[in-house]
């Protein structure tokens, strides 16, 4: 696959908080060649990772276990770190801020999510 040469080594933080789900895209991101950061399940967790790692980009469930994941978004493009966000409800959960943010909508499938984190790391590269 083309895509995973481009995304090889790519270091992407994974906040989830479905065990599961979590484990699906981290066994995806191994098969494209990333590098996972974390995962998180926790937001409290995740800004730490997001403060104490060096990484490419994230994606981000949006709700972790009823808490929004905002405060991680707003500290990681502060940071001038990409993200995408994760979840059911397609961008009708995002704040007006976040809209035109990628979107992967669950559940996804491993061609959908190299095809986010190549949009992902073409804005690092930009950025």
């Amino acid at each position: 696959m083309s895509d995973a040469v481009n995304l090889e080594g790519l270091k992407v933080l994974v906040v989830e908080d479905e065990m599961m789900v979590s484990m699906l895209i981290e066994d995806m991101l191994g098969d494209l060649g990333c590098e996972v950061i974390g995962p998180a399940s926790r937001l409290e967790e995740a800004i730490a990772l997001a403060n104490e790692t060096e990484l490419d980009c994230a994606v981000l469930d949006v709700n972790l276990g009823g808490q929004p994941i905002f405060p991680l978004a707003d500290l990681l493009r502060e940071k001038g770190a990409p993200f995408a966000f994760a979840t059911g409800y397609g961008d009708a959960g995002l704040r007006d801020v976040d809209r035109g943010s990628p979107v992967l909508q669950k559940p996804f499938r491993e061609g959908d999510l190299a095809r986010v984190l190549g949009e992902l790391r073409a804005a690092a590269q930009a950025g």
